[in-house]
Protein backbone atom coordinates (compact mmCIF):
# COMPACT_ATOMS: atom_id res chain seq x y z
CA UNK A 1 0.00 0.00 0.00
CA UNK A 2 1.08 3.57 -0.63
CA UNK A 3 -0.58 4.88 2.56
CA UNK A 4 -1.98 8.10 1.18
CA UNK A 5 -5.10 7.48 3.29
CA UNK A 6 -5.88 7.30 6.98
CA UNK A 7 -8.92 6.65 9.15
CA UNK A 8 -11.38 3.77 9.46
CA UNK A 9 -14.95 5.11 9.34
CA UNK A 10 -13.91 8.57 8.17
CA UNK A 11 -11.30 7.95 5.50
CA UNK A 12 -9.14 10.82 4.28
CA UNK A 13 -7.05 10.47 1.11
CA UNK A 14 -4.84 13.20 -0.34
CA UNK A 15 -3.15 13.56 -3.71
CA UNK A 16 -0.99 16.02 -5.61
CA UNK A 17 2.44 17.60 -5.38
CA UNK A 18 3.87 20.99 -4.47
CA UNK A 19 4.34 22.11 -8.08
CA UNK A 20 1.73 19.97 -9.81
CA UNK A 21 -1.36 21.50 -11.38
CA UNK A 22 -3.62 20.75 -8.39
CA UNK A 23 -3.69 19.24 -4.95
CA UNK A 24 -6.77 17.59 -3.54
CA UNK A 25 -8.38 15.14 -1.18
CA UNK A 26 -11.31 12.79 -0.80
CA UNK A 27 -13.13 12.53 2.53
CA UNK A 28 -15.18 9.33 2.56
CA UNK A 29 -17.64 8.36 5.27
CA UNK A 30 -18.66 11.89 6.22
CA UNK A 31 -22.25 11.88 7.55
CA UNK A 32 -25.00 13.50 5.48
CA UNK A 33 -26.97 16.63 6.22
CA UNK A 34 -24.35 19.12 7.41
CA UNK A 35 -24.35 22.55 5.79
CA UNK A 36 -20.92 23.58 4.47
CA UNK A 37 -19.71 26.46 2.33
CA UNK A 38 -16.54 27.18 0.43
CA UNK A 39 -16.04 30.28 2.58
CA UNK A 40 -15.95 28.20 5.76
CA UNK A 41 -13.19 26.04 4.31
CA UNK A 42 -11.35 29.05 2.91
CA UNK A 43 -11.29 30.63 6.37
CA UNK A 44 -9.18 27.74 7.67
CA UNK A 45 -6.95 27.75 4.58
CA UNK A 46 -6.15 31.42 5.12
CA UNK A 47 -4.86 30.57 8.59
CA UNK A 48 -2.39 28.06 7.13
CA UNK A 49 -1.40 30.11 4.07
CA UNK A 50 2.09 31.36 3.28
CA UNK A 51 2.91 34.92 2.29
CA UNK A 52 0.80 36.56 5.01
CA UNK A 53 3.82 37.99 6.83
CA UNK A 54 7.57 38.36 6.28
CA UNK A 55 8.14 35.50 8.72
CA UNK A 56 6.91 32.77 6.37
CA UNK A 57 7.56 31.64 2.82
CA UNK A 58 6.52 34.31 0.31
CA UNK A 59 4.75 31.81 -1.92
CA UNK A 60 1.25 33.27 -2.33
CA UNK A 61 -1.37 30.77 -3.37
CA UNK A 62 -5.00 31.72 -3.94
CA UNK A 63 -6.16 28.50 -2.25
CA UNK A 64 -9.59 28.73 -3.84
CA UNK A 65 -11.10 25.37 -2.94
CA UNK A 66 -13.56 23.58 -5.22
CA UNK A 67 -16.08 21.13 -3.79
CA UNK A 68 -16.50 18.72 -6.69
CA UNK A 69 -18.58 15.97 -5.06
CA UNK A 70 -20.37 14.95 -1.89
CA UNK A 71 -22.26 18.22 -1.37
CA UNK A 72 -25.66 19.06 -2.83
CA UNK A 73 -27.59 22.27 -2.25
CA UNK A 74 -25.05 23.19 0.40
CA UNK A 75 -25.40 19.97 2.42
CA UNK A 76 -23.17 16.92 2.70
CA UNK A 77 -24.80 13.92 1.04
CA UNK A 78 -23.02 11.04 2.77
CA UNK A 79 -21.07 10.30 -0.40
CA UNK A 80 -17.33 10.94 -0.85
CA UNK A 81 -16.48 14.64 -0.56
CA UNK A 82 -13.80 15.61 -3.07
CA UNK A 83 -11.94 18.91 -2.68
CA UNK A 84 -9.62 20.44 -5.28
CA UNK A 85 -7.20 23.36 -4.95
CA UNK A 86 -5.24 24.73 -7.89
CA UNK A 87 -1.54 25.54 -7.51
CA UNK A 88 -1.21 29.09 -8.85
CA UNK A 89 2.17 30.35 -7.60
CA UNK A 90 4.67 27.54 -8.12
CA UNK A 91 8.15 28.52 -9.36
CA UNK A 92 9.74 25.27 -10.48
CA UNK A 93 12.81 27.00 -11.94
CA UNK A 94 13.95 27.80 -8.39
CA UNK A 95 14.74 24.11 -7.97
CA UNK A 96 16.43 23.29 -11.28
CA UNK A 97 19.90 23.48 -9.74
CA UNK A 98 19.12 20.71 -7.25
CA UNK A 99 17.49 18.32 -9.72
CA UNK A 100 20.30 15.80 -9.20
CA UNK A 101 21.42 16.86 -5.72
CA UNK A 102 20.32 15.61 -2.32
CA UNK A 103 19.46 18.37 0.14
CA UNK A 104 20.53 17.20 3.62
CA UNK A 105 17.62 16.91 5.99
CA UNK A 106 15.09 16.74 3.17
CA UNK A 107 13.19 13.87 1.52
CA UNK A 108 15.45 13.92 -1.56
CA UNK A 109 17.77 11.12 -0.47
CA UNK A 110 15.16 8.75 0.97
CA UNK A 111 12.64 9.26 -1.86
CA UNK A 112 15.31 8.62 -4.50
CA UNK A 113 16.36 5.37 -2.87
CA UNK A 114 12.76 4.24 -2.40
CA UNK A 115 11.35 5.07 -5.84
CA UNK A 116 14.35 5.64 -8.11
CA UNK A 117 12.71 8.89 -9.20
CA UNK A 118 11.69 12.09 -7.40
CA UNK A 119 9.87 15.31 -8.12
CA UNK A 120 12.50 17.85 -7.11
CA UNK A 121 10.17 20.84 -7.66
CA UNK A 122 9.55 22.11 -4.17
CA UNK A 123 9.91 18.62 -2.75
CA UNK A 124 6.97 17.17 -4.66
CA UNK A 125 4.84 15.01 -2.39
CA UNK A 126 7.03 15.73 0.65
CA UNK A 127 6.21 19.44 0.53
CA UNK A 128 4.11 21.07 3.24
CA UNK A 129 1.88 22.18 0.37
CA UNK A 130 0.15 18.80 0.75
CA UNK A 131 -1.07 19.81 4.20
CA UNK A 132 -3.35 22.43 2.63
CA UNK A 133 -5.96 19.79 1.84
CA UNK A 134 -5.67 18.34 5.34
CA UNK A 135 -6.69 21.74 6.69
CA UNK A 136 -9.54 21.90 4.15
CA UNK A 137 -10.89 18.53 5.29
CA UNK A 138 -10.24 19.48 8.90
CA UNK A 139 -12.57 22.45 8.51
CA UNK A 140 -15.44 20.02 7.91
CA UNK A 141 -14.43 17.77 10.81
CA UNK A 142 -14.13 20.70 13.23
CA UNK A 143 -17.60 21.96 12.33
CA UNK A 144 -19.17 18.49 12.66
CA UNK A 145 -17.53 17.82 16.03
CA UNK A 146 -18.65 21.15 17.46
CA UNK A 147 -22.24 20.79 16.24
CA UNK A 148 -22.67 17.13 17.25
CA UNK A 149 -20.53 16.85 20.39
CA UNK A 150 -19.69 20.37 21.44
CA UNK A 151 -16.08 19.27 20.95
CA UNK A 152 -13.59 22.01 20.08
CA UNK A 153 -9.95 21.74 19.05
CA UNK A 154 -7.36 24.49 19.42
CA UNK A 155 -3.59 24.68 19.02
CA UNK A 156 -0.99 27.36 19.68
CA UNK A 157 2.74 28.05 19.44
CA UNK A 158 4.42 27.10 22.73
CA UNK A 159 8.07 27.42 21.70
CA UNK A 160 9.95 29.12 18.85
CA UNK A 161 13.60 28.10 18.78
CA UNK A 162 14.88 28.82 22.28
CA UNK A 163 11.96 31.09 23.18
CA UNK A 164 9.37 29.37 25.37
CA UNK A 165 5.86 30.79 25.41
CA UNK A 166 3.01 30.50 27.85
CA UNK A 167 -0.46 29.57 26.69
CA UNK A 168 -1.83 33.08 27.21
CA UNK A 169 -5.24 33.76 25.71
CA UNK A 170 -5.65 31.08 23.04
CA UNK A 171 -8.57 32.98 21.55
CA UNK A 172 -6.08 35.65 20.43
CA UNK A 173 -3.77 33.24 18.57
CA UNK A 174 -5.08 34.25 15.15
CA UNK A 175 -4.49 37.94 15.82
CA UNK A 176 -0.72 37.67 15.18
CA UNK A 177 1.53 35.84 12.69
CA UNK A 178 2.89 33.47 15.34
CA UNK A 179 -0.33 31.83 16.60
CA UNK A 180 0.60 32.72 20.17
CA UNK A 181 -1.77 33.62 22.96
CA UNK A 182 1.00 35.74 24.49
CA UNK A 183 0.36 38.63 22.16
CA UNK A 184 2.48 40.96 24.29
CA UNK A 185 5.57 39.04 23.12
CA UNK A 186 4.89 39.41 19.40
CA UNK A 187 7.56 42.11 18.99
CA UNK A 188 10.12 39.86 20.66
CA UNK A 189 9.26 37.06 18.25
CA UNK A 190 9.41 39.39 15.24
CA UNK A 191 12.90 40.60 16.20
CA UNK A 192 14.05 37.02 16.67
CA UNK A 193 12.71 35.99 13.26
CA UNK A 194 14.17 39.04 11.51
CA UNK A 195 17.63 38.19 12.84
CA UNK A 196 17.17 34.55 11.90
CA UNK A 197 16.09 35.38 8.35
CA UNK A 198 19.09 37.67 7.83
CA UNK A 199 21.42 34.88 8.95
CA UNK A 200 19.92 32.51 6.37
CA UNK A 201 19.35 29.84 9.02
CA UNK A 202 16.22 28.27 10.51
CA UNK A 203 14.83 26.96 13.81
CA UNK A 204 12.26 24.50 15.01
CA UNK A 205 9.04 25.01 16.92
CA UNK A 206 6.76 23.32 19.40
CA UNK A 207 2.99 23.33 19.03
CA UNK A 208 0.61 22.49 21.87
CA UNK A 209 -2.97 21.41 21.23
CA UNK A 210 -6.08 20.69 23.24
CA UNK A 211 -9.50 19.20 22.58
CA UNK A 212 -12.29 20.05 25.04
CA UNK A 213 -15.74 18.52 25.59
CA UNK A 214 -14.43 15.16 24.41
CA UNK A 215 -16.92 12.29 24.85
CA UNK A 216 -15.86 9.49 27.18
CA UNK A 217 -15.03 6.15 25.62
CA UNK A 218 -13.35 7.14 22.35
CA UNK A 219 -10.53 4.83 21.31
CA UNK A 220 -10.13 1.13 20.71
CA UNK A 221 -7.78 -1.10 22.70
CA UNK A 222 -5.30 -2.51 21.87
CA UNK A 223 -4.27 -1.53 18.33
CA UNK A 224 -6.65 1.36 17.83
CA UNK A 225 -5.69 3.39 20.88
CA UNK A 226 -6.75 7.00 20.60
CA UNK A 227 -3.40 8.37 21.75
CA UNK A 228 -1.54 6.08 19.36
CA UNK A 229 -3.61 7.23 16.39
CA UNK A 230 -3.27 10.88 17.39
CA UNK A 231 0.51 10.41 17.59
CA UNK A 232 0.50 8.73 14.16
CA UNK A 233 -1.48 11.64 12.71
CA UNK A 234 0.89 14.22 14.18
CA UNK A 235 3.99 12.36 13.01
CA UNK A 236 2.55 12.30 9.49
CA UNK A 237 2.83 16.10 9.33
CA UNK A 238 5.91 17.34 7.48
CA UNK A 239 8.93 18.11 9.71
CA UNK A 240 7.38 16.67 12.90
CA UNK A 241 9.95 14.83 15.02
CA UNK A 242 8.24 14.17 18.33
CA UNK A 243 4.83 13.90 20.01
CA UNK A 244 3.83 14.01 23.67
CA UNK A 245 0.44 13.10 25.12
CA UNK A 246 -0.37 14.70 28.45
CA UNK A 247 2.71 14.92 30.67
CA UNK A 248 4.69 13.14 27.96
CA UNK A 249 8.39 12.86 28.69
CA UNK A 250 7.95 14.74 31.96
CA UNK A 251 6.27 11.61 33.30
CA UNK A 252 9.72 9.97 33.40
CA UNK A 253 10.76 12.11 36.37
CA UNK A 254 7.36 12.10 38.06
CA UNK A 255 6.60 9.77 40.95
CA UNK A 256 3.69 7.44 40.43
CA UNK A 257 1.84 9.10 43.28
CA UNK A 258 2.14 12.41 41.39
CA UNK A 259 1.48 11.17 37.86
CA UNK A 260 -1.70 9.21 38.54
CA UNK A 261 -4.77 11.39 38.23
CA UNK A 262 -6.83 10.97 41.40
CA UNK A 263 -10.62 10.96 41.18
CA UNK A 264 -12.74 12.63 43.85
CA UNK A 265 -16.49 13.08 43.59
CA UNK A 266 -16.46 12.00 39.97
CA UNK A 267 -13.84 14.61 39.04
CA UNK A 268 -10.18 14.17 38.14
CA UNK A 269 -7.83 16.28 40.25
CA UNK A 270 -5.17 16.46 37.51
CA UNK A 271 -4.66 15.49 33.88
CA UNK A 272 -1.19 14.05 33.48
CA UNK A 273 -2.71 11.35 31.25
CA UNK A 274 -3.75 13.98 28.72
CA UNK A 275 -7.39 12.85 28.73
CA UNK A 276 -6.63 9.30 27.60
CA UNK A 277 -6.27 6.16 29.74
CA UNK A 278 -5.38 2.79 28.21
CA UNK A 279 -6.01 4.29 24.79
CA UNK A 280 -9.57 5.42 25.62
CA UNK A 281 -10.76 8.99 26.31
CA UNK A 282 -11.80 9.87 29.86
CA UNK A 283 -13.83 12.98 29.02
CA UNK A 284 -11.06 15.26 30.22
CA UNK A 285 -9.40 17.65 27.77
CA UNK A 286 -7.07 15.81 25.42
CA UNK A 287 -3.68 17.52 25.46
CA UNK A 288 -0.73 16.92 23.20
CA UNK A 289 2.45 18.60 22.02
CA UNK A 290 4.32 18.29 18.72
CA UNK A 291 7.96 19.15 18.00
CA UNK A 292 8.89 20.39 14.52
CA UNK A 293 12.46 20.38 13.24
CA UNK A 294 14.21 23.38 11.65
CA UNK A 295 13.54 23.96 7.96
CA UNK A 296 15.99 21.96 5.83
CA UNK A 297 16.06 24.20 2.74
CA UNK A 298 18.69 26.88 3.43
CA UNK A 299 20.83 29.25 1.42
CA UNK A 300 23.78 28.45 3.72
CA UNK A 301 26.13 26.13 1.76
CA UNK A 302 26.44 22.54 2.98
CA UNK A 303 28.09 19.30 1.85
CA UNK A 304 26.16 16.50 0.22
CA UNK A 305 26.14 14.14 -2.77
CA UNK A 306 24.30 13.94 -6.08
CA UNK A 307 22.48 10.97 -7.58
CA UNK A 308 25.80 9.78 -9.08
CA UNK A 309 27.50 9.62 -5.69
CA UNK A 310 29.68 12.66 -6.36
CA UNK A 311 30.41 15.23 -3.67
CA UNK A 312 28.55 18.51 -4.16
CA UNK A 313 27.92 21.77 -2.35
CA UNK A 314 24.20 22.44 -1.92
CA UNK A 315 22.65 25.89 -1.71
CA UNK A 316 18.86 25.99 -1.75
CA UNK A 317 17.24 29.03 -3.32
CA UNK A 318 13.54 29.81 -3.63
CA UNK A 319 10.93 30.72 -1.01
CA UNK A 320 11.11 28.91 2.31
CA UNK A 321 9.93 29.29 5.88
CA UNK A 322 12.68 30.13 8.41
CA UNK A 323 10.46 28.21 10.84
CA UNK A 324 8.01 25.84 9.21
CA UNK A 325 6.52 24.95 12.59
CA UNK A 326 4.75 28.29 12.94
CA UNK A 327 2.26 27.45 10.21
CA UNK A 328 1.71 23.98 11.68
CA UNK A 329 -0.87 25.26 14.17
CA UNK A 330 -3.94 24.89 11.88
CA UNK A 331 -2.51 21.63 10.52
CA UNK A 332 -2.24 20.13 13.99
CA UNK A 333 -5.81 21.24 14.68
CA UNK A 334 -7.03 19.66 11.44
CA UNK A 335 -5.32 16.32 12.05
CA UNK A 336 -6.57 16.20 15.63
CA UNK A 337 -10.14 16.92 14.49
CA UNK A 338 -10.05 14.30 11.73
CA UNK A 339 -8.81 11.60 14.11
CA UNK A 340 -11.34 12.50 16.80
CA UNK A 341 -14.23 12.57 14.35
CA UNK A 342 -13.20 9.18 12.99
CA UNK A 343 -13.21 7.79 16.55
CA UNK A 344 -16.59 9.34 17.35
CA UNK A 345 -18.05 7.59 14.29
CA UNK A 346 -16.31 4.31 15.19
CA UNK A 347 -17.56 4.51 18.77
CA UNK A 348 -21.14 5.11 17.63
CA UNK A 349 -20.95 2.24 15.17
CA UNK A 350 -19.90 -0.25 17.86
CA UNK A 351 -21.65 1.11 20.94
CA UNK A 352 -24.59 3.06 19.46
Amino acid sequence: MSHNSFGKNLIFTSFGESHGSVIGCVLDGFPPGMMITVDEIKKELIRRATGKSRHTSQRKEKDDVQIVSGVFEGKTTGHPIALLIENTDARSKDYSNIAEQFRPGHADYSYWHKYGIRDYRGGGRSSARETTVRVAAGALAKKWLKSHCGLEVSAWLSQLGSIELNRGDVHLRDSNPFFTGEVSRTKELELYMDQLRKSGDSVGARINAEAINVPKGLGEPVYGKLDAELALAMMSINASKGVEIGAGFESVSQAGSEHRDEIVGGEFLSNHAGGILAGVSTGQPITLSVAFKPTSSLRIPCRSENIHGQAVEVITTGRHDPCVGIRAVPIVEAMMALVLMDHVLRHRAQNN
